[in-house]
């Protein structure tokens, strides 16, 4: 099964973002894919595919780095993109207690590396991918949609809950929370 490690934003925060993002370019443009509002969330640890039978070890990796920091306070703000043409990502990005989180990470895929679990070795790069845009939007559109979410703050919220979850990649995408801890 594939699985990442991930904190989802409030109800409040998603809706607040998603208000934002209808008015973006991306929204209107064809073929642009949006991510579904119900998916958005923030990767602590991507593990990608594990067999079944190593869920419970996972879990019993996780579990402690939730008791490890306190609960962070996060609002999603500004954005950016990763990629060129059909590799293209814009994602919104996250700010307040930032090393919190990036304590939180660490401490989660530590502890996945030191039970031999799969985990991925990028920089943790706090954000929420939004679009993935490719080609299918001009470049002019794509800065403008930039140049908005520079100026985008959204509401402050505690990250109260650290989420397994597994997901289905086959289209559309689906993302099934598997186990949860409180911060």
């Amino acid at each position: 099964m594939r699985l990442f490690a991930a904190i989802y934003p409030p109800a409040v925060a998603v809706a607040d973002l998603t208000a934002r993002i209808k008015g973006l370019r991306v929204a209107g443009a064809r073929h642009a894919r949006l991510a579904d509002p119900a998916n958005l969330h923030l990767t602590l640890a991507f593990l990608g595919e594990v067999p079944d039978d190593r869920l419970t070890d996972v879990e019993h990796a996780l579990a402690p780095a939730a008791r490890t920091v306190r609960t962070p306070r996060l609002r999603l703000a500004g954005g950016g993109s990763f990629g060129q043409c059909r590799s293209t990502v814009l994602w919104v990005g996250v700010r307040g207690d930032i090393d919190a989180l990036g304590a939180l990470a660490g401490t989660i895929r530590g502890g996945l590396r030191e039970a031999g679990l799969p985990c991925d070795d990028k920089p943790f790069r706090p954000h929420l991918t939004i679009a993935r845009p490719g080609d299918r939007v001009p470049e002019a559109d794509l800065r403008a949609d930039l140049k908005t979410l520079d100026g985008y703050t959204g509401p402050e919220w505690p990250a109260g809950h650290l989420t397994l979850v597994r997901s289905h990649p086959a289209p559309p995408t689906r993302h099934t929370p598997v186990a949860t801890w409180p911060l």
